[in-house]
C-alpha cells in the first residue's frame, strides 16, 4: 500500500539550491514532512499565552517561530502510531532543540511526539528541523509588522510563493483561528529537497479574510 501511495504522490521541482546533508535524511518510512511555522501573535491571542508564557511575554518580539517538522502519510494515517512519547532527550541534543524552537518545552514535545518516528536521533532531528527552516524566506511584510492588518490566506500564500521559488498552493496551507493567522504549513519531501503536493494539508487553508497581529 505504501508503494502505491508514493507512486500516486506528486512532487514539485527541487526547492533548495543547497543539498541536504546525508545524516539529516530520515531513514524511517513515511511519505512527506509538514514544516509548520507558527505566527506567535496569533498563537498567543488565541489561548497560547497560558501554555507558553515565555513565548507570549510582552517584549519577546516573537513573530514566525518554528512549531514543528511532522512526518505525514499521504493516506491520512499517522506514521508515528505508538512510537511517540519517548521520554529521554540527551542534553546535547536539547541544546540544539532550544535554538530551533521558541521554548525548551516545545522542543521536548516535538521530539517525543514527532521526531522519534523519523528514524533520526534527537540531535539530527533538531538539525533537520533547523535545516528546513533556514531554507525558507519569510516575506518582508510578515517579518515584523508594527500594526495589525487584515489580509487573506490567498495573499499570504502568494507572498510566500513570491519569496520561495517553486512553492505552490498545493504544497502549503495557511491556518487561522477566531479570524487570526495561526500558522503556515509547508509540505516537504522526506529528503527535504522539494515541496510535496499534499491535498490533505492544502485543503485546510483558511477562507476569507483574517487579521495579522503584530509581535508583542
Amino acid at each position: 500500500m505504501r508503494g502505491l501511495a508514493l507512486a500516486a504522490m506528486l512532487f514539485t521541482t527541487t526547492a533548495w539550491a543547497e543539498p541536504t546533508p546525508p545524516d539529516l535524511i530520515a531513514p524511517a518510512a513515511f511519505d512527506y514532512y509538514v514544516l509548520t511555522l507558527s505566527w506567535s501573535p496569533g498563537f498567543c491571542d488565541t489561548g497560547g499565552e497560558s501554555r507558553s508564557p515565555e513565548q507570549c511575554d510582552s517584549g519577546s518580539n516573537a513573530a514566525f517561530v518554528t512549531h514543528g517538522l511532522w512526518p505525514n502519510d499521504s493516506n491520512g494515517g499517522d506514521p508515528c502510531g505508538d512510537k511517540g512519547q519517548e521520554d529521554y532527550v540527551p542534553s546535547n541534543a536539547l541544546g540544539i532543540g532550544e535554538r530551533v524552537y521558541p521554548t525548551r518545552g516545545l522542543a521536548i514535545h516535538e521530539w517525543r511526539t514527532h521526531g522519534v518516528c523519523t528514524g533520526l536521533d534527537a540531535a539530527h532531528y533538531f538539525k533537520a528541523v533547523q535545516f528546513a527552516r533556514d531554507e525558507f524566506t519569510i516575506p518582508e511584510n510578515l517579518r515584523h509588522p508594527t500594526a495589525q492588518f487584515r489580509t487573506s490566506a490567498t495573499e499570504i500564500e502568494k507572498a510566500f510563493m513570491d519569496a520561495n521559488a517553486n512553492l505552490t498552493p498545493e504544497s502549503m496551507a495557511v491556518t487561522c483561528q477566531r479570524g487570526e493567522l495561526i500558522d503556515v504549513r509547508f509540505c516537504l519531501t522526506r529528503d527535504l529537497r522539494a515541496f510535496a503536493i499534499c491535498p490533505d494539508v492544502a485543503r485546510r487553508s483558511c477562507r476569507g479574510s483574517l487579521s495579522v497581529s503584530p509581535p508583542r
